[in-house]
């Protein structure tokens, strides 16, 4: 009865000192009050100030269940989500400075192999990617904003209820080709190769279905269906009644999926690969697809000036792709066929690219461990009916991967080659190429 009498009045005094002290923040100082004045024991003391603490930490933690938003760092960036698991975005800086030498392109006519050699350094992408989730968790958005270009690169929305069928709405780099797909900042090389100028379909606007059939089983495959205004980036309408059609069947043939990413980074520890088929046709006024939209292959005429609906495309694709243990393997053979319907003329172009790569350390320890090395082959045709017009890529790259694609060093070292036939021999240039790629 005496303690409790000592208690109480140990908090009735506490309360009246507590009073000029003003807002909450003072009840941390008043035991420190109590015991300097004598008023209570050290013992006593020491079991105030174990009970304020819990009560601030159990505070804490009480006002953090009940905050609705996480907030973290993945993967993809940084991360706001909440605690429902109903919506989430994830916002990632990527940035690629570059230094070239004689220049940073692909020469591909007689004029760019004979002009004057420069040395330049240059900020090749400054991108910003927000992507993820609302509503429900297979309820996807994604967009691409490039700050050099000033461009809205990717915007979409995806439908992901079920594996075996999906649906994607908007622009992006439709799922024709692997060495397209794969983002730039996932690459092996400084820059994809020439065969990617004349053969890719590059973003587009419409709808795909897709799906992931017979997962984990020899028949796992992969199938895309796509119809689109066949007017590229950044245009908002197509040129005529006619629609781009485009399907796309991959086989991961070992029933491991393998995703769009060159380097064995991960180290694949299962032998992973595929196969795939695609196909496009398209009419229009285009005759090549870039970041930039519609244009024109060389020596046919603008697309601002052909007319519309003047040029039919019918384009085929075959691709392997294979990791495993350090090493990648990855290629394509591209065919496709230009109708000019005004002149009633077809050019028929055909291309193909194989590259190779391992991480040495695998086999020599005496090798760094983050150095990759890697060798790519690609040829380009720009019309089959024509001898002698044939340009050639040789290029070894080195890659040191300080956090994976994250946070890479690249350096490519090319022998590019062109046969012309209104020119005697062939030509050639060496260039190097140095890239920092950094995302965060």
């Amino acid at each position: 009865m005496h303690t409790l009498l000592n208690w109480a009045g140990l908090t009735l005094l506490g309360l009246i000192l507590l009073l000029p002290l003003g807002p909450p923040a003072a009840f941390a100082a008043v035991e420190d009050l109590l015991l300097e004045r004598g008023l209570i024991s050290k013992e006593d003391w020491i079991k105030l100030k174990a009970e304020g603490e819990y009560g601030q930490e159990e505070q804490v933690q009480r006002l953090d269940d009940e905050f609705p938003i996480r907030l973290g760092y993945g993967g993809k960036g940084l991360e706001f989500s909440t605690k429902d698991g109903k919506y989430k975005t994830q916002i990632q800086w990527r940035l690629q400075f570059r230094y070239s030498h004689p220049e940073d392109s692909d020469p591909r006519v007689a004029k760019d192999f004979d002009d004057v050699q420069e040395s330049s350094f240059n900020i090749r992408r400054a991108r910003i990617k927000v992507g993820g989730h609302g509503y429900q968790p297979w309820l996807k958005y994604y967009f691409e904003y490039d700050w050099p270009s000033s461009n809205l690169l990717d915007w979409r929305v995806m439908v992901e209820k079920y594996k075996w069928l999906q649906l994607r709405i908007g622009q992006w780099k439709i799922n024709y080709n692997r060495e397209r797909v794969d983002s730039s900042g996932k690459q092996q090389f400084v820059e994809r190769s020439i065969v990617n100028r004349e053969f890719t379909i590059d973003r587009q606007q419409g709808a795909m279905l897709y799906g992931h059939l017979f997962r984990g089983t020899p028949a796992d495959l992969w199938y895309y269906a796509g119809v689109f205004s066949g007017t590229g980036r950044g245009n908002p309408r197509n040129d005529d009644n006619n629609m781009m059609y485009m399907g796309r069947l991959q086989w991961n043939f070992l029933g491991r999926d393998l995703g769009f990413s060159q380097s064995d980074v991960e180290y694949t520890l299962k032998p992973t690969g595929s196969i795939a088929w695609a196909g496009v046709t398209n009419i229009s006024n285009c005759t090549r697809f870039s970041s930039s939209g519609c244009g024109n292959l060389d020596g046919f005429p603008p697309s601002s000036t052909a007319g519309l609906g003047r040029f039919r495309l019918d384009q085929m694709m075959e691709e392997f792709a294979f990791k495993w243990r350090g090493f990648s393997v990855q290629h394509e053979f591209h065919w496709k066929q230009v109708k000019d319907t005004i002149n009633q003329t077809k050019t028929n172009l055909m291309g193909s690219y194989s590259q190779v790569g391992y991480f040495f350390h695998n086999l020599l320890p005496i090798v760094p461990k983050p150095l990759e090395t890697a060798f790519r082959f690609a040829f380009v045709d720009e019309n089959v009916h024509i001898p002698d017009d044939v340009r050639r890529e040789y290029t070894l790259v080195f890659n040191w991967f300080f956090a994976g694609h994250a946070n890479k060093l690249t350096l490519d070292l090319s022998h590019l080659t062109n046969e012309d036939p209104t020119i005697a021999g062939t030509q050639t240039e060496e260039r190097i190429r140095l890239q920092w790629d950094i995302s965060f």
